[in-house]
């Protein structure tokens, strides 16, 4: 068997991606259970890959200061040699142990509470990161693990810095088409707006068992200037829950919740408890983060510059408690 890092024993192949593998792992070291994503870094040129790797590196560094306990955490970084033997990255991740979103829509629609509790945890989530000027870009069911203490959100590692230029190295755009928000496909800064669109896809695809707008096969994005279709009727489901869901949806980011205002409003309609951030307005805030060091800052538009703070706004005026964390189930 294969060890990475004279730690990492890689022990069973669970996922393959289009440049990425994922290996059940043990940490030899810690005596654990861990994920490990290994990404392809030996088809690109020189330059390229010297690219990719300072921006994997960045990109599990960011993960790596999220602390919720909706995010499955990122424990590690490392090289190792591909099979061409040119270096390439990986990422050590919390294993969690459950099945994706994915695997429990496959039998259809789920229950109105089970489906809001999932997107307000999802939502709480990116509230802790949106916190800290950091964006998801793939939210999706995949991307969502159900677990016995709650919805955990993977895949952080391919996080970005919010308002920063869009498109990866490659030129290539990160997300799952049905997923991206439409300011994205035209080139936009990421934003927590892209996310919360993505949250709302999710929970309509979770309550109605199908996404939106209908896709045509062979169409990579849904249809620009089409509402989504209405939901079905769904005994019991709030109405403040499915406006909230479709203004997720709207296509000016600026209509758009915050991440803390959905996750909030979606927990009190389950009374579930979520945890958000809450900040200490007499404490200057955290400068943005770094610039990753490639490609340049994207041209933002006012709400795009104000982002990553609309979270820690929101839960001032929504949620009560003391400064730091807030455990709450009332919007």
């Amino acid at each position: 068997m294969r060890t990475l890092g004279g730690r990492y024993r890689l022990d069973l192949l669970v996922g393959v991606g289009g440049m990425s593998q994922v290996w059940q792992a043990h940490d030899e070291v810690l005596d654990r259970p861990v994920a490990v994503k290994m990404i392809a870094a030996d088809r690109a040129d020189r330059a390229d890959r010297e690219t990719l790797l300072e921006k994997v590196r960045w990109e599990a560094r960011a993960a790596a200061r999220l602390a919720h306990p909706n995010v499955a955490s990122v424990h590690d970084f490392g090289l190792a040699d591909g099979p061409n033997g040119e270096p390439g990255p990986y990422i050590v991740m919390e294993l969690v142990q459950g099945l994706t979103l994915s695997a429990h829509l496959a039998t259809g629609a789920l229950d109105w509470r089970i489906a809001v509790r999932i997107c307000a945890e999802v939502s709480a989530a990116l509230a802790a990161a949106h916190a800290q000027g950091i964006v998801h870009r793939d939210i999706k069911p995949a991307n969502v693990v159900l677990t016995p203490s709650g919805a955990k959100v993977l895949d952080f590692g391919i996080a970005k810095a919010a308002g920063w230029a869009e498109t990866d190295p490659d030129g290539s755009l990160q997300g799952t088409p049905a997923f991206v928000a439409p300011e994205r496909w035209d080139g936009g800064a990421a934003t927590p707006a892209s996310d919360s669109y993505a949250t709302g896809v999710l929970l309509y695809l979770c309550l109605a068992g199908r996404l939106p707008w209908p896709l045509k096969p062979g169409m990579r994005r849904p249809p620009r200037h089409i509402a989504p279709e209405p939901l079905p009727p769904i005994d019991g489901l709030p109405a403040d829950v499915v406006d909230l869901c479709l203004r997720s949806m709207a296509r000016d980011p600026r209509l758009r919740p915050s991440s803390v205002a959905a996750a909030l409003l979606w927990a009190d309609a389950v009374d579930a408890q979520v945890y958000v951030p809450i900040a200490d307005l007499t404490v200057p805030r955290p400068r943005p983060a770094p610039a990753p060091p490639w490609g340049k800052r994207a041209r933002v538009s006012r709400w795009d510059a104000q982002a990553a703070d609309a979270a820690t706004d929101v839960a001032t005026d929504v949620a009560d408690g003391p400064q730091g964390w807030s455990r709450s189930s009332s919007a």
